[in-house]
């Protein structure tokens, strides 16, 4: 009876790991992740050492029993590394678990030295399921503050490592038949060693099923960096298409938002115009036609607040949208600001000023208006 349940155990598993082997490697077409690919090589490595116990089982044969548990537990070895390798890679941590060619090697010479020196499927039993418990357990500790991000896989790591050192307990009491243990202990440890296949598969699949959350979780954390990138950068790209390129200063694309934030409590209007712009540019150049705009920038900047919206509105106009502020000092800082200007070298940069008010609640379109009204009407007196 037991070797039936053993036979129907293992054929369950190995049937349960080729349909998750397969399913990562339909995963792995899709995504090139490394976990996924690491994660492939578990799952093969693993349904590999199943098909080594399935034939062992099923066959019997007389001969190669060193060869055959060399390879089951050198395959088994792997399959542990590999799985904590794609953990190791999706938690975050910033490096590999292991290299591949520590996993192969690790692996290879695991398997050699047990297939040489395992005498009995007893023995491989401890051996094994307390190399692979203990390995699974460390590794699930060792990714630390990631754990949260990996949470089913992380749990997923404890069970199947707690399974292995339960496992090995039931290899060690059929190690010890001989008065050691219970007769009812001992009873108990074969039935589970008989159907150790079935209760692997299950929580293998709650393993496989943690990969699978482990990968979107992480997934959706980088589409949401991304996305967050991508704001950050539609919005630095708007601040750049907001600014004029030469003066550093706000462009009239503003405007609109600057009077929705100063209409409800009103604002004084200023309207600039730069005088004999045209004959600098035809007497000095552009160059320095250029560099008269940003010195009159400048100096709008030290001559206003800095909550005030101060934009080049185009050409040689300038606007200034000062919140609160009154007629009276309006006035007094564009005098300041021509001061401040006259004291510079040449060629003068002068320049004609319309102010209006904009009353709380009232009309921007009307106030930048008048403002442009009084601007013209005082070059034209000049």
């Amino acid at each position: 009876m037991d070797l039936v349940l053993w036979r129907w155990s293992t054929v369950v598993q190995l049937t349960s790991l080729l349909m998750v082997a397969g399913f990562f490697l339909v995963l792995a077409r899709t995504s090139r992740r490394f976990e996924v690919r690491a994660w492939v090589l578990a799952w093969l490595a693993n349904a590999i050492a199943l098909g080594i116990t399935a034939y062992f089982w099923l066959v019997q044969p007389a001969r190669g029993f060193g060869w055959l548990t060399g390879g089951y537990m050198g395959f088994k070895i792997a399959f542990v590394l590999w799985l904590l390798q794609g953990a190791w890679a999706v938690g975050g941590p910033g490096s590999e678990f292991l290299s591949l060619r520590t996993i192969i090697t690790a692996s290879a010479a695991y398997g050699v030295v047990c297939g040489l020196f395992i005498p009995s499927i007893a023995v491989m039993g401890v051996v094994q399921h307390l190399a692979m418990g203990l390995l699974l357990l460390g590794g699930a500790l060792a990714l630390g503050r990631q754990w949260r991000a990996i949470a089913w896989l992380s749990t997923g790591l404890c069970l199947r490592g707690g399974l292995a050192l339960v496992e090995a307990g039931a290899y060690w009491v059929d190690l010890n038949p001989n008065g050691a243990f219970a007769p009812d202990l001992g009873e108990q440890a074969a039935w589970l060693l008989a159907s150790t296949s079935s209760f692997d598969a299950g929580v293998e699949w709650f393993v496989a099923l943690g990969c699978v959350l482990a990968v979107s979780e992480r997934a959706q954390r980088e589409l949401a960096l991304t996305n967050r990138y991508l704001l950050l950068a539609q919005e630095n790209l708007r601040r750049v298409g907001d600014r004029d390129p030469l003066t550093a200063l706000d462009n009239r694309r503003t405007l609109d938002g600057v009077f929705q934030e100063a209409r409800p409590a009103g604002a004084a209007v200023l309207f600039f115009d730069l005088d004999g712009f045209k004959q600098v540019n035809d007497l000095y150049g552009h160059a320095v036609g250029d560099a008269c705009l940003v010195r009159f920038a400048n100096a709008i900047r030290e001559s206003f607040r800095p909550g005030d919206a101060m934009m080049r509105y185009g050409g040689d106009e300038f606007l200034v949208v000062a919140p609160g502020m009154e007629r009276a000092k309006a006035l007094a800082r564009v005098d300041a600001l021509r001061d401040r200007l006259d004291r510079e070298p040449e060629p003068r940069v002068g320049f004609s000023c319309g102010v209006a008010d904009l009353a709380a609640g009232g009309s921007p379109d009307a106030a930048l208006q008048a403002a442009d009204r009084a601007m013209y009407e005082i070059k034209r007196r000049t």
